[in-house]
């Protein structure tokens, strides 16, 4: 008996430490902005990346792999959308999916990614000017837990033969990490 008890607490006492900043190792990887532009999945060669990876912060080719949280494209009506995995039918039954979290804050002012809220098995119409929180897909292993980030969108492009979109991103590449300031965040 006294060795599924201290077991039982051992187990209930990592699980109480689980996500909490103090708990985690030093984050060392600094939060750095960069600006990425994404082809539509649609109507663009299919060398151009139409994904993005906020996990590994950078764009991905759709045509080599599912390693991306969302993709881009530009509807039949004309509407700039973005998918997230769940609604291309690549998320996770019952786990954490990539998602999205509409915000009124400025780019500058998001300087904490929250644990939930995120709209992820929904198609996500977006305009130039819109900022969002983004979560990745669960990625880090250890941890079990997603990577945040924040966008906002600067350009989109519907013409034929372009289709692009623009934003400007900052990722937490720190698993278990969600702070969303420049330099290497605390929490």
């Amino acid at each position: 008996m006294h060795r599924i008890t201290a077991a039982a607490t051992c187990l209930l006492a990592g699980l109480a430490a689980c996500g909490t900043p103090t708990d985690l190792a030093d984050a060392t990887i600094p939060n750095v902005e960069s600006t990425v532009t994404l082809s539509a999945l649609t109507g663009t060669p299919i060398a151009t990346p139409s994904a993005y990876s906020v996990a590994e912060a950078n764009a991905v080719r759709t045509d080599q792999g599912a390693a991306f949280d969302f993709a881009f494209n530009i509807d039949p009506a004309g509407r700039a959308v973005f998918l997230p995995l769940a609604v291309l039918g690549l998320g996770v039954t019952g786990g954490t999916n990539a998602g999205f979290l509409a915000t009124d804050q400025a780019f500058e002012s998001i300087t904490s990614a929250p644990l939930n809220g995120y709209v992820t098995a929904d198609t996500i119409p977006v305009q130039v000017g819109q900022h969002y929180i983004v979560r990745s897909r669960v990625v880090c292993s250890g941890l079990g837990v997603p990577k945040y980030g924040k966008m906002e969108i600067t350009a989109i492009d519907p013409s034929p033969g372009v289709r692009t979109i623009t934003f400007r991103v900052l990722t937490d590449d720190n698993c278990g990490y969600r702070g969303l300031d420049p330099g290497i965040p605390t929490e």
